[in-house]
């Protein structure tokens, strides 16, 4: 059904290129999340080359669809040839453009909501994923922690921003009281959000 070949290749590829892909016990963690809600439509924000959108099809029953959007067209390219070599592409729709302009003309209700993309942005996204999911969905953000940065004193300049950003997302998540949230301290910092509308 899938072509696990193409699959580890797909993976051992984005990482000699130092492409940012989801880390495996990351990955494992949101596995064990999709088996138990068995979502019926994710929205990824940030595909890259396609791998996490694809592990979430593999996942998932045959049902379920992956919307995912990427800002970068050559890295979008390779995520369409991607998912279309593993077999997955039946699931995954993949959209080319700027996230911030894309996400306010979708108008789908998602089971779950996973912002892996523009540390700067984090916020943007959680407010448009607040608006498209479900009573009860989850919005799952990755690198929170961002190498351990955001909950430091760290204060360098080069990283400033986007340890700002993440901060905001935090305080935004963790005491809105229409939201549960849970930040794991695996792979680069996972928050798991539940919403309650």
């Amino acid at each position: 059904m899938f072509n696990l070949d193409e699959f580890k290749l797909m993976k051992e590829k984005a990482l000699e290129n130092h492409i940012p892909i989801i880390m495996d016990d990351t990955l494992e963690k949101i596995k064990e999340i999709l088996k138990e809600i068995n979502p019926k439509r994710i929205l990824e924000i940030g595909t890259a080359v396609g791998y996490s959108a694809t592990c979430f099809a593999m996942y998932t029953d045959e049902n379920c669809i992956i919307d995912t959007i990427e800002l970068d067209e050559e890295r979008a390219k390779e995520a369409i040839q991607n998912v279309e070599k593993i077999g997955v592409d039946k699931k995954i729709n993949i959209m080319i453009g700027n996230a911030v302009d894309i996400l306010p003309t979708l108008n789908n209700e998602y089971d779950i909501v996973f912002i892996d993309a523009a540390k700067s942005k984090y916020s943007i996204f959680l407010e448009e994923g607040l608006r498209l999911i479900k009573n009860g969905g989850l919005i799952l953000a990755d690198n929170v922690l961002y190498k351990g940065y955001v909950m430091s004193d760290y204060n360098k300049h080069k990283q400033r921003t986007a340890v700002r950003h993440l901060r905001e997302y935090i305080k935004e998540v963790t005491e809105n009281p229409n939201l549960e949230t849970e930040i794991l301290e695996i792979g680069d910092g996972l928050a798991i959000t539940k919403v309650k509308k």
